[in-house]
C-alpha cells in the first residue's frame, strides 16, 4: 500500500515498515504538516521489505520495533545486505530505552517514540544529513587511498627508473672512460720505457699519479651508481660501505651483521644498500659525530638495518623542511618493498635510522 505527500524534484523517498495502517497514516499526516516533501511507502512483512530495498532506492527507512513474526532487528540485518543502505530510524511505541540504545549501538541512525512524532521530520532530515556526511567521508578516504596507491606505484617506478639509469651510466663509465684511461696508462708506460730524459720521466710520473686518481674516482663513482658489491651479498656490501665511509671521513664505524637467509630479493637488498648509503652521506654532512654503528639482521623474518650516530641529532624544523627529500625518499623507497623507515633523534644525543622489511615468501621472490 502506498500513500503520498505532495512531491517535487527534491522529494524524499521513504520506506515505512509498519503493520498498522492507522500508524502509517498518522506518520504521513505528521510529515505533511511539517512541510516535508516526500513519498511514503508502507510494507508489513520482511519479504516485502527486502524486495522493496532491492527494487527501489530510498532516502530513509522508518521501522516499527515489533511486527508480526519479526522485529526491527531482523529488518536491520536485511538492510545491511543492500549496497549503500539508507538511514534506519526506529519509530515505535513498544521499545524500552535499553533496547533503543542497543539498536543505536548496532548502527541504526536514530529512534523516536510514536507519541513524540512532532520531531519526526527533524529526525529524518538529521539522519539523512549524517548519512550523507558519512558517505562523503568514505569517498574521501577511498580517494585518498587510491591516490596513495598511485603515488606508491609512481615512486616505485621512479626508483626503478633511477636505478636503471644509474646502471646505464655506470656501464658507460666502465666501457668508455675506463677504456680510455686504460689506453692512457698503456701510453704512459710506453713513454717511460722509451725515454730516459729526467724532465720527461717526471711529467710521466705526475701524469701516472693523476691517472691513478682518475681510475680510483671512476671506480668509486661506478660503485655508487651500480653496487656490484651486492653480488657478494648484503653483508659484504654494507661492510664495504662502512669501510669506505670510515676511510673517507675518519669517523669510527662499527658493523654488526647477522643474516641467516641468503635468498633475500635483489630489490630488498638494493633498498637496504641505498638506505645505508644515504644515511652515511647525511651523517658525513650534518651529524658532526665521532662514531657510527650499523646493525644488520633478519631475525624473526624481518630484515632490519639500523644506522646510529652519536652526533648532534636532527632538529624537528630540519626534518619538516619542505625540501628535505632525503628521509622522505628513503621512506618511499622502503614502502616499495613493503617495509617502513623509522627515524629517532634527540638534540645532542645522535640519530638512529631503522629500516624494517618483512621477508615474506613473496618479498623474497621479487627481482627488480
Amino acid at each position: 500500500m502506498q500513500s503520498e505527500a505532495p512531491s517535487s524534484s527534491s522529494a524524499l523517498h521513504l520506506l515505512h515498515l509498519e503493520d498498522s495502517e492507522l500508524d502509517h497514516e498518522t506518520v504521513r499526516q505528521t510529515l505533511r504538516r511539517a512541510g516535508m516533501a516526500c513519498t511514503l511507502e508502507r510494507v508489513e512483512n520482511l519479504d516485502d521489505f527486502v524486495c522493496k530495498l532491492q527494487d527501489s532506492r530510498f532516502d530513509a527507512v522508518l521501522a516499527d520495533y515489533r511486527l508480526p513474526g519479526f522485529t526491527a532487528l531482523d529488518a536491520w540485518q536485511a538492510l545491511l545486505t543492500v549496497p549503500h543502505p539508507p538511514p534506519f530510524i526506529l519509530l515505535s511505541g513498544a521499545i524500552g530505552e535499553t533496547a533503543a540504545v542497543d539498536a543505536i549501538k548496532l548502527g541504526m541512525s536514530d529512534y523516536l517514540l510514536k507519541d513524540d512524532l512532532g520531531k519526526l521530520a527533524h529526525v529524518i532530515q538529521r539522519a539523512i544529513e549524517v548519512q550523507q556526511a558519512k558517505r562523503e567521508r568514505e569517498r574521501a578516504v577511498e580517494e585518498l587511498a587510491a591516490s596513495e596507491q598511485r603515488l606508491a606505484r609512481f615512486a616505485e617506478h621512479l626508483q626503478m627508473s633511477i636505478e636503471q639509469e644509474r646502471a646505464a651510466i655506470a656501464r658507460e663509465i666502465h666501457d668508455d672512460i675506463g677504456g680510455s684511461l686504460a689506453a692512457i696508462q698503456f701510453d704512459l708506460s710506453w713513454i717511460s720505457r722509451h725515454h730516459d730524459d729526467a724532465d720527461t720521466l717526471a711529467h710521466v710520473q705526475a701524469a701516472t699519479g693523476m691517472l691513478q686518481h682518475a681510475v680510483g674516482a671512476s671506480q668509486r663513482i661506478m660503485m655508487n651508481l651500480r653496487p656490484a658489491i651486492l653480488d657478494q651479498g648484503l653483508e659484504a656490501a654494507v661492510d664495504w660501505l662502512a669501510g669506505e665511509f670510515e676511510r673517507r671521513t675518519s669517523i669510527r664505524t662499527l658493523v654488526r651483521a647477522a643474516l641467516r637467509q641468503h635468498d633475500i630479493s635483489k630489490s630488498i637488498q638494493l633498498t637496504a644498500y641505498r638506505t645505508a648509503q644515504e644515511a652515511l652521506t647525511n651523517i658525513s654532512k650534518h651529524a658532526h659525530c665521532s662514531e657510527v654503528r650499523i646493525e644488520l639482521s633478519d631475525a624473526e623474518g624481518v630484515l632490519t638495518l639500523e644506522i646510529t650516530d652519536n652526533g648532534q641529532g636532527i632538529q624537528p624544523p630540519e626534518r619538516n623542511k619542505p625540501k628535505a627529500f632525503g628521509l622522505k625518499g628513503l621512506q618511499e623507497r622502503a614502502r616499495t618493498v613493503g617495509g617502513w623507515l623509522d627515524v629517532s633523534s634527540r638534540a645532542g644525543a645522535g640519530t638512529s635510522i631503522t629500516l624494517s622489511v618483512p621477508l615474506t615468501n613473496e618479498a623474497k621472490g621479487q627481482v627488480r
